[in-house]
C-alpha cells in the first residue's frame, strides 16, 4: 500500500497542483456515466414498445448524461463547491459569444418538443428544403429529401441536415401535424363541341370512385382542427369548377388527398377519365394545343424556267 500511495503521490506532482490527476479521474467518470447511459438505452429498447416514447426516453437519458457530465467537469477543474456559480457564469459567458449558433440550435431543438413544431415521421418543409423527418439531433434535423431534381413528392435519396435554429429564422410547413391532408387538383382540358355534361359526369364519377374515402376522413380530422383553432369550417369533398379558354373547355378538380397519396390519387384519376372518355366514341374529347391561321398575304409563284 506505501508502494502505491508513493506512486500515486508521484503520479500528482508530475501536474500543476494535481490537474492531471483530476484530469484522469475526470476521464474515469465520465466512462462510468457513458456505461450507465448505454446500459439503460439498452433497457429502454427492450421495455418501451412505442417507437415516439422510446425515442424520447433516449433522448432524455442521452442529454441527461451530458449535463451531468458538465456539472462534474466544473466542479473537478474547479476545485471547490464556492465557485461554482462563478464557473458557470464564466462558462455560459463563454459559448454564448463563440458558440451562438449551436445554442440557437439547442434552443431550436427545446422549442421543436416542447412546442410540438414537428416530430419523426411528419413531412415538412424546413428553410426552403422538403423531406420527411427521420431524426431530430440536439443541434440538427435530419430529412429525407423530396423533390429537387425529381417531379412531385417522390424521395431525391439524399438525406439532408438542417440546423434547429431555422425553426426560429424561417416558416416551418408541416404536411402531417393536426391535418396530414392537403388540398390539391387537376385540369382537364375538353374540346368544344364535346358533350360537356357528360364530360362533368365522367369526372365526377372518376373523383368518387377515388377520393371518397379521403374525403370522409378529411372531413373527421377538420371537425378537430374546427375545435383546436380558431378555424372555420372548410369543404372537404371534391368540387368541379368550369372555365373557358380560347383553346378549350377547362374542368377544374380540387380535392383533398393523403399528403403522401398525391401522386398515385392522380395517376388514377387521369387514367379512369382518359378510358371513360375514350369510352365515348367521340362524344367527349380532349383538347390538346392548336393554333388557327386566319390569314395569309398573297403569294405569286414564278414556275418558267430561265
Amino acid at each position: 500500500m506505501n508502494s502505491i500511495d508513493g506512486f500515486l503521490q508521484e503520479f500528482q506532482n508530475l501536474g500543476s497542483s494535481g490537474l492531471l490527476l483530476k484530469f484522469v479521474q475526470f476521464c474515469i467518470w465520465v466512462f462510468v456515466i457513458m456505461l450507465i447511459t448505454w446500459l439503460l438505452r439498452k433497457a429502454l429498447n427492450r421495455s418501451i414498445k412505442d417507437n415516439m416514447m422510446r425515442y424520447r426516453a433516449k433522448k432524455g437519458v442521452l442529454m441527461l448524461s451530458y449535463i451531468i457530465i458538465i456539472i462534474i467537469a466544473i466542479l473537478t477543474f474547479t476545485g471547490n463547491v464556492q465557485y461554482f456559480t462563478l464557473a458557470i457564469g464564466l462558462f455560459s459567458a463563454g459559448l454564448a459569444f463563440a458558440l451562438q449558433e449551436v445554442i440557437l440550435s439547442v434552443a431550436g431543438w427545446v422549442a421543436i418538443f416542447t412546442a410540438d413544431i414537428y416530430k419523426t415521421g411528419d413531412r415538412i418543409e424546413l428553410s426552403g428544403i422538403k423531406g420527411d423527418v427521420i431524426y431530430i439531433g440536439i443541434t440538427r434535423t435530419t430529412l429525407m429529401e423530396i423533390g429537387q431534381w425529381v417531379k412531385s413528392d417522390n424521395y431525391s435519396g439524399r438525406i439532408v441536415q438542417v440546423s434547429n435554429a431555422f425553426v426560429f429564422k424561417s416558416a416551418v410547413h408541416n404536411y402531417s401535424s393536426d391535418f396530414p391532408f392537403v388540398w390539391d387538383e387537376i385540369d382537364v382540358p375538353i374540346r368544344y363541341g364535346s358533350d360537356l355534361k357528360m364530360a362533368e359526369e365522367i369526372i365526377t364519377n372518376a373523383a368518387n370512385n377515388q377520393l371518397t374515402e379521403y374525403a370522409n376522413y378529411a372531413g373527421q380530422y377538420w371537425k378537430k382542427m374546427v375545435e383546436k383553432y380558431m378555424i372555420e369550417n372548410a369543404n372537404v369533398t371534391p368540387t368541379i369548377k368550369l372555365k373557358l379558354t380560347d383553346n378549350w373547355v377547362e374542368f377544374n378538380l380540387r380535392f383533398v388527398i393523403d399528403y403522401k397519396n398525391r401522386r398515385i390519387a392522380k395517376d388514377l384519376l387521369f387514367k379512369q377519365i382518359h378510358d371513360a372518355i375514350k369510352a365515348t366514341k367521340g362524344k367527349v374529347q380532349l383538347a390538346s394545343a392548336t393554333s388557327e391561321i386566319s390569314a395569309l398575304p398573297a403569294i405569286n409563284v414564278n414556275l418558267q424556267k430561265e
